[in-house]
């Protein structure tokens, strides 16, 4: 059985979890910046990693290193769009030659996409419930009365 993952130790720290006996001082530290999709995507999954690369950044947590990942997240989004057209194109069923009725494969496929994609995306936290999970500090604001001194 595999259990349940470990959580990062940033996460630890935002959900207030941290305990000094719990954390891995060794762990790598990953880049800041965000990542370039690679050659292989599509033109359509290319697109979808820089909408998830620019999610990322706006959350702060946008990192090159993460790339592979996000190209693998982006494919199989991709891969949901084509699927769900071939099913609003053909039907959620077809009937064989002895008459019988069956499920499309595309569903099944969809499927499978579907939650990877949604695995992936978890990953990231860029699901509702991911999110939920951790605390973002909220950026500092400006003095309010900074003017003032240009008023004087």
């Amino acid at each position: 059985m595999a259990g349940r993952k470990k959580t990062p130790d940033h996460l630890k720290l935002v959900k207030g979890t941290a305990q000094k006996c719990r954390m891995n001082p060794e762990a790598p530290a990953a880049n800041t910046g965000t990542a370039t999709a690679p050659a292989w995507l599509s033109e359509r999954a290319a697109e979808l990693f820089d909408q998830i690369s620019a999610t990322l950044l706006g959350m702060g947590i946008a990192s090159p290193d993460d790339m592979h990942v996000l190209a693998l997240a982006a494919s199989r989004i991709e891969e949901v769009e084509i699927l769900t057209a071939v099913i609003e194109d053909a039907g959620c069923t077809y009937q064989t030659e002895a008459g019988l009725w069956k499920a499309r494969p595309e569903v099944a496929m969809r499927n499978e996409a579907m939650r990877h994609a949604q695995s992936l995306l978890a990953e990231f936290g860029l699901t509702p419930a991911a999110r939920s999970k951790v605390s973002a500090g909220k950026p500092a604001e400006g003095n309010p009365f900074a003017g003032l001194d240009d008023a004087v």
